[in-house]
């Protein structure tokens, strides 16, 4: 870590009446809420802004919609009741800010921690190291005598010029779940929102053995690109023009403007973690021009 002066800054605001943190440095801003620990913003400099978050102003304490929110310790509602809290509880309890020092290449590490819950007796940090890239690491612990399973997401938004023009690069092959009809199906060439039972909507867990994925964005002339790591669960999901018509925090016609690739352990790639054992599930995201 860098020993000298640090040249970012730290700022405490509020952000829809919650706790906020503003990251200032000479790569990148961020902004991070307390709720979630939800990165909400993260725009390198010269860049446009890299994830999506809703205009809608939302009711407290419902979840944040856009950003990264952190899917734990189940995502949607697997293996839980009916009645169980939609991702799990990660995404609507205040975080605690433990620190953040800068790197010698001039990147910020911020570390973040959820406060023990009755509900699990697994703990959960999370790493975020912001720059001209981004890495995002979620850190699960289980300090008990048993091991628990569960499963996860780092439930990405990210900002896009027109969905319909998108492609994703690296899931050739890969066998998903549909989640739209239940269906097993394996992917032939590159991904497309060109779902035409319902244009725009798409929700697939794709089984991967982790590696790189390449989101092509013609409209807005650039690549995301997304390695991962802990993870052999790949989620591509947009509501599409009927779904968000259906959603109270999602304009009509949002829906063009994002798509969620989620790094995931999710649907049979369940984590069973065996007393004093820890899983990491993380991403790095970086931005390339178009070829």
């Amino acid at each position: 870590m860098n020993d000298s002066a640090p040249s970012f800054s730290v700022e405490l605001t509020e952000w829809q009446g919650v706790p906020a943190w503003v990251i200032r440095s000479e790569k990148a801003t961020a902004v991070i809420s307390s709720q979630g620990g939800q990165l909400l913003a993260w725009q390198p400099h010269g860049q446009a802004e890299v994830l999506w978050l809703s205009p809608i102003t939302r009711s407290a304490p419902s979840a944040i919609r856009g950003g990264v929110p952190v899917c734990w310790p189940y995502f949607g509602k697997q293996g839980q009741p009916a009645d169980a809290v939609q991702h799990g509880h990660a995404r609507l309890a205040q975080w605690r800010w433990v620190d953040a020092v800068e790197t010698d290449n001039g990147d910020v590490v911020v570390d973040l921690a959820l406060p023990a819950d009755p509900r699990t007796p697994l703990r959960l940090r999370q790493r975020l190291h912001i720059g001209a890239e981004l890495g995002q690491t979620l850190i699960t612990d289980n300090p008990g005598d048993q091991a628990v399973e569960f499963t996860q997401a780092l439930h990405s938004y990210f900002a896009v010029g027109d969905a319909m023009q998108l492609r994703l690069h690296g899931v050739d092959g890969l066998a998903y779940a549909d989640k739209l009809d239940g269906g097993a199906y394996r992917q032939a060439g590159d991904w497309r929102l060109d779902e035409a039972r319902d244009p725009g909507r798409c929700d697939r867990l794709y089984a991967t053995d982790g590696g790189a994925f390449v989101l092509h964005d013609p409209a807005q002339g650039r690549r995301i690109e997304l390695d991962t790591e802990g993870s052999r669960t790949l989620v591509v999901w947009n509501p599409g023009a009927v779904g968000a018509a259906a959603m109270a925090d999602v304009p009509d016609t949002a829906w063009r403007e994002f798509v969620c690739i989620e790094v995931a352990n999710a649907g049979d790639d369940v984590i069973v973690l065996a007393p004093g054992a820890q899983h990491r599930l993380g991403q790095r995201v970086r931005l390339l021009p178009l070829p």
